[in-house]
């Protein structure tokens, strides 16, 4: 079994919203990503896609886009984005998509060699890098960054129960550091690496801010970034070893 990972498709929704207004680098990506994934990925090979799959608003229409994805080879497991509008009721979703694809959703997923899960995550507030301590007032953004670092333990909690001394990886949408935090680290990665994760895959960085992703060692964890025109719109083989 190989691992493959590629964010960030922004499919259209049925609203034919095309992606090449953000760049030319962007015209048919779908269609190029579409020729990758079949020149690499088995049947029995496992995709990861963490989020913004669609820009569809209703999960109805988002649906024409999951089935596009269920057409191409290998056992896909979606994560939510910040601009998939669409995932609302998990039960609704995990209940309509097609078949050889899973929801992530703060929980694990057993693919055999190995345990994947994950959550949405949030952008990294400025205490983190300032050290204001627990007394300080919170924002919202930090409000929700402690919300989400809550869901990544309970799911990485279910993912070590699962797995035992199997491999478990993490997926993210938001990027869990960024070279600015790698002095101290962030909430998210003391978790991925109080839990033994392998690796760690995330989206979200589009265009300049792509430097700004961090892929790498940190502390004993891979983290990849994995969003499409980061990629050169080809998928990226995470497997170990």
């Amino acid at each position: 079994m190989r691992i493959f990972a590629i964010g960030d498709l922004h499919l259209p929704g049925g609203d034919k919203k095309p992606m090449d207004v953000f760049g030319p680098h962007w015209e048919n990506h779908f269609e190029r990503i579409s020729r990758d994934w079949r020149a690499k990925v088995a049947d029995e090979d496992v995709v990861l896609i963490p989020g913004d799959i669609s820009w569809a608003m209703q999960l109805q229409a988002a649906l024409e886009d999951l089935r596009r994805i269920a057409q191409l080879p290998g056992r896909k497991l979606i994560l939510r984005g910040n601009h998939d509008y669409w995932w609302s009721s998990l039960t609704q979703l995990r209940c309509s998509m097609p078949d050889g694809m899973y929801a992530v959703q703060n929980d694990a997923y057993d693919a055999g060699d190995v345990v994947f899960c994950g959550t949405r995550g949030w952008m990294i507030p400025p205490s983190v890098l300032s050290g204001e301590g627990e007394n300080a007032a919170l924002s919202q953004d930090e409000k929700l960054y402690r919300r989400e670092a809550l869901r990544m333990e309970m799911s990485l909690k279910t993912a070590r129960r699962i797995a035992g001394d199997r491999p478990v990886f993490a997926m993210m949408h938001y990027p869990p550091l960024l070279p600015e935090h790698a002095r101290c680290g962030t909430e998210f990665t003391r978790l991925m690496t109080l839990y033994g994760v392998s690796r760690c895959v995330y989206g979200h960085l589009h265009g300049p801010s792509v430097q700004r992703g961090y892929t790498g060692m940190y502390n004993q964890v891979q983290y990849d970034l994995v969003s499409c025109d980061a990629l050169g719109f080809a998928l990226k083989d995470v497997s170990l070893g």
